[in-house]
């Protein structure tokens, strides 16, 4: 029988693990609906029953979570959007007869989704001798005379620094403090760029009293790793694999057992169920921690490519299953090209004279 399999809205290459669960090694068939605002969104194209979900927020979401999945009898309810809300009310999912694909611990969701907060949790765990990973120095502003002393006693020492916002997905938000973004030359020669100076930053912040919390950080230049954890339901560590992240497109997936650690450390402290992703980046040879997202993350297919189906066996797991021993296959480099996808097209061919 069919598992009926539910994605909401979700990112573009969530494509990738519909198709890792469709094709997976146990030979269980899934029925996957994905809803998403965006009548062209393009993993509709994975979708056995696909359609749009309304632009809403919040308590209005979530009775939309509710009904969708009672009309379309949902076993499997997979979400990005309000993860942490839907997660805070998981039981009226379970009621319903719904498994739902998130971290059931509402309070340990709130806590990953607040990068400073999940700062804040570890330098506490270290103080009482739980060391796990190292963490940027940072300082948590909300205003403009705040930014201003964060920027001063941060980078007294030429420390390069960083903003991005508590909370947030990948890059949102996140610039570098470069005081040569204001010149012809950055203009001039620059295709793209995550950069801005302190002056533009600052005028920008001081036109509100008080802005959304905001963390100003230590750049960290070195290597950027992704590690996709997947875990069983009580939050022991299954695997980790640590994917690098080289120039442009290059991802290698490298056994490193640095890295390997703090995930087992962060599992044993936190037990985040089912699949979770820890990102780093190196700084003098030392690795630390830029956040923790307790989902599948955007790369989490190249990791994959290691040959575990870490979408199909979080699946599995959160339906009671279980999984045998896994061996990762590591050393794998990978990058990927963009390639057309057809949305829709006019069936009857024009002639044209």
């Amino acid at each position: 029988m069919a598992i009926n399999i539910w994605f909401n809205r979700w990112f573009s290459t969530v494509a990738h693990y519909m198709e890792l669960i469709r094709h997976n090694p146990d030979q269980q068939q899934f029925m996957i609906y994905g809803t998403h605002p965006n009548p062209d969104t393009v993993y509709f194209k994975n979708c056995d029953v696909s359609g749009t979900e309304p632009d809403i927020d919040g308590e209005e979401y979530l009775q939309f979570c509710l009904e969708y999945c009672l009309q379309n009898n949902i076993d499997v309810f997979v979400p990005r959007k309000e993860n942490v809300l839907i997660s805070q009310n998981i039981k009226v999912f379970e009621e319903i007869g719904v498994k739902v694909l998130v971290c059931p611990n509402g309070d340990l969701m709130r806590l990953m989704d607040d990068k400073a907060a999940m700062y804040r949790s570890l330098e506490e765990l270290e103080k009482e001798g739980q060391y796990i990973v190292p963490i940027p120095s940072y300082r948590i502003v909300n205003d403009v005379e705040g930014f201003k002393q964060a920027y001063e006693e941060l980078g007294k020492d030429n420390m390069k620094l960083c903003i991005k916002p508590i909370v947030g997905e990948g890059a949102s938000g996140f610039r570098i403090i470069d005081n040569e973004a204001d010149t012809i030359p950055f203009i001039f020669n620059t295709a793209s760029s995550q950069k801005i100076s302190y002056d533009t930053a600052f005028k920008i912040l001081q036109t509100q009293k008080h802005f959304p919390d905001l963390m100003v950080l230590e750049y960290l230049d070195g290597y950027e790793y992704s590690i996709d954890c997947l875990a069983g339901a009580d939050g022991t560590l299954l695997v980790a694999l640590p994917r690098k992240k080289g120039n442009g497109r290059i991802r290698e997936i490298e056994y490193n057992e640095e890295l390997i650690e703090i995930a087992e450390k962060m599992a044993r402290q936190y037990k985040i169920p089912f699949v979770f992703n820890i990102q780093v980046k190196y700084k003098d040879g030392i690795p630390k921690l830029l956040e923790i997202n307790p989902r599948m993350s955007g790369g989490l297919h190249i990791s994959c490519l290691s040959d575990i189906n870490i979408p199909y066996y979080a699946v599995k797991l959160l339906l009671g299953g279980q999984v045998e021993t896994l061996h990762a296959k590591y050393g794998v480099k990978a990058t990927h090209i963009e390639q057309p996808v057809i949305l829709s097209s006019i069936e009857d061919s024009v002639v044209l004279a």
